[in-house]
């Protein structure tokens, strides 16, 4: 007798599976990627990683997708909101929502209702005391949403045991360097993300006189 779970491949090639059609800079860096899974962000300090995300949240509230963003780390902080406002984030504010240092039980309660955000991004990994147990929970019980994690970097990799877990289960994962994103997807791309033209002139020329 079949387990439950077998499917014949002819079966398999008749299963409708979605897919985002990006367009552009974001399917040359990451393809066309499903609405739903995990994707994993990483780099050190000053390097562009929340105002790459913020522009990953922007890019995906058109396609009809309500992104959540639970800032952990900073909270609601001067910092965060000049990023936001550098952003426009203002212009998708019906689909985009700042989440101030929600704990994960309160963020697996939000989820829970209906009308709940379809992408939550958390920033960041280190802040919310999830096991990579957890994670993989989490993440199997809201299997219409799709995470994006932020993580910090030790050298050139994601910090600590549990974001280097996540960086293996990701369907994306994106390094952050010099205002440039670097991704490797399941879903094709591969060519460099510019997140900050300037910002990245500025570390690579950092003796010229801009003004």
């Amino acid at each position: 007798m079949a387990y439950k779970r077998a499917i014949s491949i002819g079966q398999l090639y008749r299963t409708s599976i979605r897919s985002l059609d990006f367009e552009g800079e974001w399917f040359a860096a990451v393809g066309s990627p499903e609405p739903t899974g995990s994707w994993l962000i990483w780099g050190n300090s000053g390097n562009g990683k929340t105002r790459f995300a913020l522009q990953l949240a922007k890019y995906l509230t058109t396609f009809g997708r309500k992104v959540a963003y639970d800032s952990l780390e900073e909270g609601v902080s001067l910092s965060l909101r000049n990023a936001i406002e550098d952003c426009n984030m203002q212009e998708v504010s019906r689909r985009f929502s700042l989440l101030d240092k929600e704990p994960i039980s309160e963020l697996t309660d939000r989820l829970s209702k209906k009308k709940s955000p379809d992408v939550i991004i958390i920033d960041s990994i280190q802040y919310t005391g999830l096991t990579y147990a957890d994670y993989k929970m989490l993440k199997d019980r809201f299997r219409t949403k799709l995470f994006i994690l932020i993580s910090h970097a030790e050298g050139s990799q994601p910090s600590g045991r549990v974001a280097r877990s996540i960086r293996f289960d990701a369907n994306v994962k994106i390094w952050v360097e010099g205002f440039q994103a670097f991704a490797a997807s399941r879903y094709g791309g591969g060519e460099p993300y510019m997140i900050w033209e300037e910002g990245a002139f500025k570390l690579t020329h950092p003796n010229i006189d801009q003004q």
